[in-house]
C-alpha cells in the first residue's frame, strides 16, 4: 500500500453491541468513510505535528451483526486493497449474553518476520495468531487487550535507527532512543504495519494500556528516577512526544462513545466545523506537558462490562504518586477510582495491569525489601545501595510500592469475601512485562478466587542466561532469603500468601481467556516456523489452564 492514501489502519478498536470505532492515519488532510451494510459513516481528519488522522464513529448497528465493511478516502476505496490475500475486514458486534473470549499479551518488538528477525527475536506470536485467525485454524475473540510495550522507544531496531540517522545526528543525545513526535509516529507504522497483523487489527477490537518501554525503561521507578530523568537535555521532549502519541495512536481508541463525548480534546474535534483540518499540535503538546507534571488531572485507566464480566484497565505508570513520604504505583485519586470499580456482583472481575499484581513470592519480597531499605529502613548507606539496585535490576513492580500493594490486595480481598455484593468466581490479574508467563493463585479456603495470569513477551524473548537469573530471582534461594530481608526491613506480611500455580513459560506467547461453563479456560500460544517458511508460522499451544468455576472444587487442571 506504499502508494495509497491511507498510511496506517483501519484499526477497529472499541466495539459494543451497537457501535464500533474504526481509527487511521492518512498521508493527507481528507475526509475519512467507512461504509457497511448499505450505509456510511464519516470524519475529517485532524492533524498532530504534520500527521494526519480520523476516528469513525460507526453507530446504529444491530447487536450480533457481522458485517464487512470497506474505507474510502475521499471517495477512494483504500481498504480492503484489490488482490490482498487475506478476507475483508469486518464489523461484529456484540452478542449480548455471548460468554467473552478475549486474547491478551504485552512486550512486542517490531522487527522483520524474515529468518533474521526470528532468529534474534523469535517468531511474533501475534502474527501467527492473526494467520491463524485468517485462515479459520482459529476462532476470533471479542477483544485483542494489549498491556503495554506496544513500541519500545529506548530500544529501537536497524530501521528504527536508519530513520533517526537520515533526520539527525545519532551519536547527539538522546541518540538511539527516540526524541520527538515525528520519531514516534515511524515506529508506530513499523509496530502496526505488518500485513497480517494490520489485518487482525482491522477486524478485532482491541483494548491498549502503556508501560515503561512506550517511554522508557523504568519510567517513574522512584522520584530519584524523575529527578535524573529530567535533568536530561532530552526528556522533556521524550516525555511530552509520548504521551501525545499514545493519547492518538492507543488510548483514544480505548474509549466508548460517552467517554469519548467527556475526553477534553476529543471535544475540540467534534466542536470544529470547518472545512480545513483542526491542527492540535500544540493542544496535544501543552495536554501532554500537563499530565506528566498534574497526573491526577487526567485519567488513563479504564472499565469495561460484557454482561456479567468486568475489566478494569490500570495505568501504574503515569498515576504514579513518587514522593518518598506517600508513595505509591497509583496515586490517592486512581486508587479511589480503582476502589470505586473493584466490586461483587459480577462472575468475574479482570484486572488488566501491566505490571503482575502478584509476582512470584520470591521477587516480591526482594522488591518489597530493596524499597524498604531504599526508603531508608536501614540508614542513608542502604538508602543509596537500594535505590541503586531499584534501577538497574527494575525492581519497581506493585511489590515495590507496599502501599499501593497493600490497599488492592484489602479491596481484593473484600470483593472475593464477599463484602462489596456477592462474590465472583473470581478475581484474575492479567499483566505482562517480566518476559515469562505464569499462572498464581491465592491460598483461600472460601469466597472467589484470586488468580494472577501473565503472558509476556509477544515478541521480545528473554536471552537464556537472563532465564536462569529470573528463575532463581523468583522461585530459587530468593525465596527464602528475600522473605528474611522483608522481615529484617519491617515490611509488612501480605494479607495472604500465593503460590505459582503453573510456569513459567519463556516463550513469545499470546494468551486466550475463554469464560466458559466449566470456569476460566486460559491458553498460551506461540508460533512455529516449519520447513523454513519463515512468514508462515503455525499457531501451537504451549500450555491451557482450567480455573475451575464451582468454589467447592479448587483444584487448577492444566494441560501442557
Amino acid at each position: 500500500m506504499a502508494s495509497s492514501p491511507l498510511l496506517l489502519g483501519p484499526m477497529l478498536r472499541y466495539v459494543d453491541a451497537t457501535s464500533a470505532s474504526i481509527w487511521v492515519e492518512t498521508r493527507a488532510a481528507c475526509r475519512v468513510s467507512v461504509a457497511a451494510g448499505g450505509r456510511s459513516w464519516h470524519a475529517r481528519t485532524f492533524a498532530v505535528h504534520g500527521h494526519h488522522y480520523a476516528l469513525v464513529e460507526v453507530d446504529g448497528l444491530d447487536a450480533a451483526s457481522e458485517l464487512p465493511y470497506e474505507v474510502r478516502i475521499d471517495e477512494t476505496v483504500v481498504c480492503p486493497e484489490p488482490g490482498s490475500e487475506f478476507p475483508a475486514p469486518v464489523i461484529s458486534t456484540r452478542t449480548p449474553g455471548r460468554p467473552l473470549r478475549m486474547a491478551y499479551g504485552s512486550c512486542r518488538t517490531s522487527v522483520p518476520h524474515d529468518r533474521s528477525g526470528n532468529r534474534t527475536h523469535g517468531v511474533d506470536s501475534l502474527r501467527a495468531f492473526a494467520l491463524a485467525v485468517a485462515e479459520g485454524r482459529a476462532e476470533r475473540p471479542d477483544l485483542l487487550l494489549f498491556l503495554g510495550d506496544q513500541v519500545y522507544a529506548d530500544s529501537t531496531s536497524a530501521e528504527m535507527q536508519d530513520f533517526i540517522r537520515a533526520r539527525r545526528d545519532i551519536h547527539e543525545e538522546p541518540g538511539r532512543e527516540l526524541k520527538d513526535y515525528e520519531e514516534y509516529a515511524h515506529l508506530y507504522q513499523l509496530a502496526w504495519s505488518d500485513e497480517a497483523n494490520r489485518w487482525l487489527l482491522s477486524c478485532l477490537p482491541s483494548a491498549m494500556i502503556f508501560d515503561d518501554h512506550d517511554i522508557r525503561d523504568d519510567w517513574n521507578a522512584s522520584l530519584d528516577w524523575k529527578k535524573k530523568m529530567e535533568a536530561t537535555s532530552w526528556w522533556r521532549g521524550r516525555i511530552v512526544a509520548g504521551l501525545a502519541a499514545y493519547w492518538v495512536y492507543q488510548h483514544l481508541g480505548n474509549l466508548s462513545p460517552a467517554e469519548r463525548a467527556d475526553d477534553e480534546i476529543w471535544r475540540r474535534i467534534t466542536a470544529h466545523d470547518s472545512e480545513e483540518e483542526l491542527d492540535l499540535t500544540d493542544v496535544l503538546d501543552e495536554f501532554a506537558d500537563r499530565c506528566d507534571t498534574h497526573p491526577d488531572t487526567y485519567r488513563w485507566s479504564y472499565s469495561r462490562e460484557f454482561d456479567d464480566v468486568r475489566l478494569v484497565v490500570v495505568d501504574s505508570r503515569v498515576s504514579r504518586e513518587l514522593a518518598p513520604s506517600r508513595r505509591g504505583l497509583v496515586n490517592a485519586k486512581e486508587l479511589a477510582w480503582l476502589d470505586d470499580h473493584l466490586r461483587g456482583g459480577f462472575r468475574h472481575v479482570l484486572v488488566a495491569t501491566s505490571l503482575p499484581f502478584l509476582l512470584p513470592m520470591g521477587l516480591h519480597n526482594v522488591e518489597a525489601w530493596d524499597e524498604a531499605i531504599a526508603q531508608g529502613a536501614w540508614g542513608r548507606p542502604a538508602a543509596w545501595i537500594g535505590e541503586r539496585l531499584r534501577q538497574a535490576v527494575d525492581l519497581e513492580h506493585w511489590a515495590a510500592f507496599q502501599n499501593s500493594f497493600q490497599a488492592v490486595a484489602r479491596i481484593v480481598t473484600e470483593v472475593a469475601d464477599g463484602r462489596r455484593g456477592p462474590a465472583p468466581q473470581t478475581i484474575t490479574f492479567l499483566s505482562g512485562d517480566v518476559h515469562y508467563s505464569y499462572l498464581a493463585e491465592v491460598e483461600r479456603d472460601d469466597g472467589g478466587r484470586i488468580v494472577q495470569a501473565v503472558c509476556s513477551p509477544v515478541r521480545n524473548p528473554l536471552p537464556r542466561f537472563l532465564r536462569w537469573f529470573a528463575v532463581v530471582m523468583s522461585y530459587g534461594v530468593a525465596t527464602p532469603i528475600g522473605a528474611a530481608a522483608a522481615r529484617s526491613a519491617k515490611v509488612p506480611d501480605p494479607p495472604f500468601q500465593w503460590s505459582t500455580a503453573k510456569g513459567p513459560w519463556f516463550d513469545n506467547n499470546l494468551a486466550l481467556l475463554e469464560d466458559t461453563a466449566d470456569g476460566l479456560v486460559m491458553s498460551w500460544h506461540t508460533g512455529v516456523v516449519e520447513h523454513g517458511d519463515e512468514l508462515h508460522p503455525r499457531l501451537e499451544q504451549v500450555a491451557r489452564i482450567v480455573v475451575p468455576a464451582t468454589r467447592g472444587d479448587r483444584r487448577i487442571a492444566a494441560e501442557a
